[in-house]
């Protein structure tokens, strides 16, 4: 099947208030001026702020870090996922970059194998296992990142359709969370003033969504939380201690935390979580195509994924964690329909000095959970109303494909549906089908080449008629 075309593509569904007065500058490439620019950039950020420091203060916490160990661990996840949104929307020449609206840091799919390590390791030699595994990890992605480009052509729109409503119906239980209060130990986890908080954010954004205009309407995940965070200050929701405790500026030092130790268990567990985690990006960048008009091809996965493996690769040195593609600004992106690459590159920029300078990282960190969880619910809901659309134009009114999609769709489910199911399955096993994303992706790419790829040709183009 040949590659689908990179170049500019107008689609019916354009926003108007997106539109260009030069119709050779494709949406992606659109550079605005600064007065749309920066809230546009803020919008990303205040959505993946709080997935960005998750990573580290689970794995800070576990390990026994003190409050400067767990500083210096936040702003290196800060300046790492900034390093390589800006690689990855600005690119390195032919080598790295897929230069879309994507935005990379810290994946929260490595929290569980990490503490995994941090428990069979050694006091004091926790942090140092694990960074030699996510080393190594890097290593691995690299090398294994030029194959998935190649292998694109089983993920015509049929497996990606699949895929990219799996990531928003599997990411729904976290805004879920959000909007409880965000700690499950918590006793008041789930109370009506965390629910009555995240519904009245909804309720804001919605309005701006149906009332609003132009520029006003595309910020409406930002207005929303803005809005929210203000009606959290009196009655206490909004925590401001972190803005007293956080120090002005905290460069991080390379091998703070120790030299890596590799350990052969703590590096298989890893390799297995950088496969789930290239299927992921991978998807997510095949996502980020149809929702920007640019369709996503071979190369432009592997540039990509090879950022995710120098990003990888360069985490351990300042005390980073696996990167990957995050989920929720791919949502950002489906919603407000401003796909500048040049946007996510700024927001990049301002992960950078949040990361150099946590005081002012604190000052984001101010939105309460339950607003994030108001603005999470529309963010993943956009994500999975991407894939049906894709689904939509994937050839559903053949048998043999209502059968793939219900299938891949029922084993992305099962974890969502029963988290115990694969409880007895091996470890790696467990890594791979855990993630409802990679067992849809699995069983979706699997039936494909059943169905459509051994010894049949008319089925394959019904499967296949969009691209």
């Amino acid at each position: 099947m040949a590659q689908p075309a990179t170049g500019p593509a107008e689609g019916p569904g354009k926003d108007p208030s997106t539109t260009l007065a030069d119709p050779a500058v494709h949406p992606v490439d659109e550079k605005l001026p600064p007065a749309r620019l920066v809230p546009a950039a803020l919008q990303h950020i205040a959505a993946m702020y709080a997935g960005v420091v998750t990573p580290p203060l689970i794995i800070g916490q576990a390990v026994g870090l003190d409050t400067a160990g767990m500083t210096r661990l936040i702003a290196a996840s800060l300046l790492i996922a900034g390093l390589a949104t800006i690689l990855q929307t600005i690119g390195l020449g032919p080598f790295a970059g897929n230069r879309l609206p994507f935005v990379n840091a810290a994946s929260s799919a490595g929290i569980a194998p990490m503490l995994a390590i941090a428990e069979t390791s050694a006091p004091g030699h926790q942090l140092p296992a694990i960074y030699g595994a996510v080393l190594v990890a890097g290593v691995f992605c690299l090398a294994v990142g030029p194959f998935f480009g190649r292998l694109l052509r089983f993920f015509p729109p049929l497996v990606t359709g699949v895929v990219i409503t799996l990531i928003g119906v599997t990411l729904m239980p976290v805004p879920v969370a959000w909007a409880q209060g965000g700690d499950a130990t918590a006793a008041d986890f789930g109370a009506m003033k965390y629910l009555a908080l995240a519904a009245f954010t909804l309720v804001v954004i919605l309005l701006i969504q149906r009332f609003g205009r132009g520029f006003l309407k595309q910020v409406a995940l930002l207005m929303g939380m803005f809005v929210g965070t203000l009606a959290a200050i009196p009655f206490g929701l909004a925590d401001f201690s972190a803005l007293k405790s956080a120090p002005l500026a905290a460069l991080p030092t390379p091998f703070a935390f120790g030299a890596p130790e590799f350990q052969p268990a703590a590096i298989l567990s890893l390799c297995i979580v950088m496969l789930v985690l290239m299927t992921e990006s991978s998807a997510g960048m095949l996502a980020l195509g149809e929702i920007c008009d640019r369709r996503t091809d071979g190369r432009t996965i592997t540039r990509g994924l090879r950022t995710d493996g120098i990003a990888t690769l360069l985490g351990p040195v300042f005390g980073g964690f696996p990167t990957s593609a995050f989920a929720q600004n791919v949502g950002v992106v489906s919603l407000t329909r401003v796909r500048s690459r040049y946007v996510v590159a700024a927001a990049g920029g301002a992960l950078l000095i949040l990361g150099a300078f946590p005081v002012l990282g604190a000052v984001v960190s101010l939105v309460p959970m339950p607003v994030l969880g108001g603005a999470g619910i529309v963010l993943f809901g956009s994500i999975a109303v991407s894939g049906i659309r894709t689904l939509s134009e994937a050839g559903l009114d053949d048998s043999s494909n209502i059968i793939l999609v219900a299938v891949a769709l029922g084993a992305g489910i099962i974890p969502l549906a029963a988290p115990t199911f694969y409880a007895g399955f091996p470890a790696w096993a467990q890594t791979v089908l855990g993630s409802g994303i990679s067992a849809g992706a699995l069983v979706a790419v699997v039936l494909n080449l059943f169905f459509h790829h051994l010894g049949t040709h008319s089925r394959t183009a019904v499967a296949l008629k969009s691209s």
